[in-house]
């Protein structure tokens, strides 16, 4: 019966008022103010949702205080919860990963560490002691902890605007690890604080087109190892890289060239293959090493360095040095190095819980982003006064541990090991092991990092997002890299503010033979109701947006007095305007002026402010403004769209009499 109204109206037939049906009303529903908090209970539950949103106290409740002690202990080391179960089994399947991931690692490290400008045996450090602090303290399974490219492309690029690292390479050492310190530092922080949600403002969109300009950059330094260019831009765009390569063109070594080509095809090759069939992840897994073992001994049976191949030269044997005395805190590069940490933290963190995430979804188990920062962060503090540099979960390595079949964190303990054996007895081996070599390593590795299919599926969704992949894509190839970013999370941000302050409003109308109401532009058979403009407003009210909103509002009575004017069939005064809360989840003071405002010149108008099912929070500062209880007086006041539409007709009949 309740239908039979809306549809009546909804066909504009003026003679229903002797119609029975009108008679019937719909049963009117009360809307409920929300029981009464104090401001500190409100509070107290705002920082929890903010802070805490996974609970991480749930766990302890009910718990004898023995017990209490145990989670505790266990959520800080995540390693006495698995510990306990660890068997021979898991033992098996992470020995073999973990050797997997060793000879990625090695090699891999060695060429990270040389495009951060650093000495190659850093990189090897940083294979050993980071992941040692990451299996006790991780959560995720599958992480394989080291140097990435991208960080290290970073801290090689903004330490080498002030210390050039061929002039004076101990201060750039102790710069880097300074910076690796306050990175750590920071990425711990966020983790105890809670503050998860800053990585969160880089969004996929952002992630993407950076990573893949950031691949391309990378690849583009390779140049110089790959052509064995020996004077190359210190410039890390697009335009003075191949201004480099091609001014220099009498650099060219053709033995250089077809050496690297050879590897880098080779490489490619067996990435490929690895991509197509999961099951052979060892082909590209051990495709860096064998490379480096092959390369190597070909320059040393050919003496090839004599030939205008570059090698990395002798490396020093031996663990890790204490490296605490050469952090830096003070000094004329505070601010340079402050700066570092803080970029390349924030971008390996993100990429370190990223790949976490990715890989726990696969198996199912969750990854708690706050420990995995206090994990990151920890181990970067370590790595900082053991010779280490930034470092975090790498996507290569982690996708080959997970192929292989990796299942505790014992695999990073494992490769930590074998890059210890490597440390302590095989380092004169890579004395004569080329820098093409490394190039094509790194090559092969970033290609990865361009990930045409989502840039195409997010083309598909959503063009605004596409602009910001590409804005930080251009940024980072033609200004730099982390202008690049800031760009994107800029647009990122712009975006936000725009869908903020600029909130969508619909004109809804009644569905025939139904009280359901919806956007009349979605649904085409959705009609006006005579008499009634129903608004729907989708955001929260606030200081951005409720000029905008009054303004917009106004404009929709404009557009529908026009309407009437035009169709004279139709005549019927405006005498309601309902807005419809339901989608405004929030509200603030200037929200709340706007809808006294409204509430005014409307009066002025001859029509009446009607409010649909306003939300809890909302309803209660209406009601704490609303001195005179104008605003929330029951009959302009309703649960649903189709009641205040039931209701308000009814009294409408007179006038809807008069123009029959």
């Amino acid at each position: 019966m309740e239908g039979k109204v809306e549809q009546e109206l909804g066909s504009q037939n003026h003679h229903h008022h002797n119609h029975p049906c009108v008679e019937i009303s719909m049963e009117i529903h009360k809307v409920e103010t929300p029981p009464k908090r104090s401001s500190l209970q409100k509070l107290k539950n705002r920082l929890k949702e903010t802070f805490f949103p996974d609970d991480p106290l749930r766990q302890f409740k009910g718990q004898s205080a023995k017990q209490k002690w145990l989670l505790g202990f266990q959520y800080i080391f995540p390693v006495l919860q698995w510990g306990p179960h660890y068997d021979l089994n898991l033992l098996k399947s992470d020995v073999v990963s973990g050797l997997t991931i060793a000879s990625l690692a090695i090699p891999q490290g060695i060429s990270y560490a040389k495009l951060a400008n650093l000495p190659p045996i850093v990189g090897l450090y940083s294979s050993f002691v980071p992941p040692l602090v990451y299996a006790v303290l991780g959560s995720s399974k599958d992480l394989a902890v080291g140097p990435v490219s991208i960080a290290s492309l970073l801290m090689g690029s903004m330490l080498r605007q002030e210390v050039s690292p061929a002039q004076d390479p101990l201060l750039f050492l102790q710069l880097a690890f300074t910076s690796t310190f306050f990175a750590g530092l920071f990425q711990a922080s966020l983790g105890f604080l809670r503050l998860g949600f800053i990585i969160d403002f880089l969004s996929k969109a952002t992630l993407i087109g950076f990573m893949a300009g950031a691949a391309i950059i990378v690849s583009l330094q390779q140049l110089k190892a790959l052509l064995g260019i020996t004077h190359f831009t210190k410039e890390m765009g697009l335009v003075p890289v191949m201004s480099s390569v091609f001014h220099n063109t009498k650099e060219w070594s053709w033995q250089t060239i077809l050496m690297g080509f050879c590897f880098l095809v080779f490489l490619l090759v067996t990435r490929h293959i690895s991509m197509k069939k999961p099951k052979l992840f060892w082909v590209s897994a051990g495709a860096p090493l064998l490379s480096v073992v092959v390369s190597t001994l070909f320059v040393f049976a050919f003496k090839a360095q004599h030939h205008g191949i570059s090698v990395i030269g002798k490396l020093e044997q031996g663990l890790n040095p204490p490296s605490w005395n050469m952090l830096h805190f003070h000094g004329s590069h505070m601010g340079l190095v402050l700066k570092t940490g803080l970029i390349t933290g924030i971008i390996s963190l993100t990429e370190g819980i990223a790949v976490g995430r990715t890989f726990a979804a696969l198996k199912n188990y969750q990854v708690d982003g706050n420990k995995e920062m206090i994990a990151i962060g920890v181990m970067n503090v370590v790595g900082s006064t053991t010779s280490c540099y930034i470092t975090t979960g790498a996507f290569s390595r982690s996708a080959v541990n997970h192929n292989a079949g990796a299942k505790t964190a014992v695999s990073n303990i494992i490769m930590a090991v074998t890059v210890m054996v490597t440390l302590l007895f095989l380092m004169p081996l890579f004395q004569y092991t080329p820098n093409l070599v490394l190039g094509a390593i790194i090559v092969t590795a970033v290609i990865g990092l361009v990930d045409i299919p989502a840039a195409y599926q997010i083309w598909k969704v959503d063009k605004f997002d596409f602009v910001v992949m590409l804005c930080a894509f251009f940024g980072v190839i033609f200004i730099s890299v982390q202008e690049g970013l800031a760009l994107a999370v800029g647009i990122s941000i712009f975006k936000m503010v725009l869908q903020m302050t600029r909130p969508k409003t619909v004109v809804l109308g009644n569905i025939p033979g139904t009280d359901i109401f919806r956007n009349r532009h979605q649904y085409k058979d959705a009609v006006p109701v005579p008499g009634f403009l129903i608004l729907s407003i989708q955001a929260p009210i606030n200081f951005a947006n409720s000029n905008y909103l009054n303004d917009r509002i106004l404009r929709w009575i404009q557009d529908y007095e026009e309407e009437e004017e035009e169709n004279i069939k139709m005549h019927s005064s405006l005498r309601f305007v309902v807005l419809d809360l339901a989608a405004v989840s929030a509200i603030d003071t200037n929200g709340v002026t706007f809808v006294q405002e409204l509430r005014r010149v409307l009066e002025k108008k001859g029509v009446e402010l009607v409010l649909v099912n306003p939300v809890g929070e909302v309803m209660e500062k209406l009601k704490k403004a609303d001195g005179t209880h104008d605003l929330l007086q029951p009959n302009v006041l309703f649960l649903t769209v189709g009641e205040a539409v039931s209701s308000l007709f009814s009294s409408m009949k007179g006038v809807s009499s008069s123009h029959v």
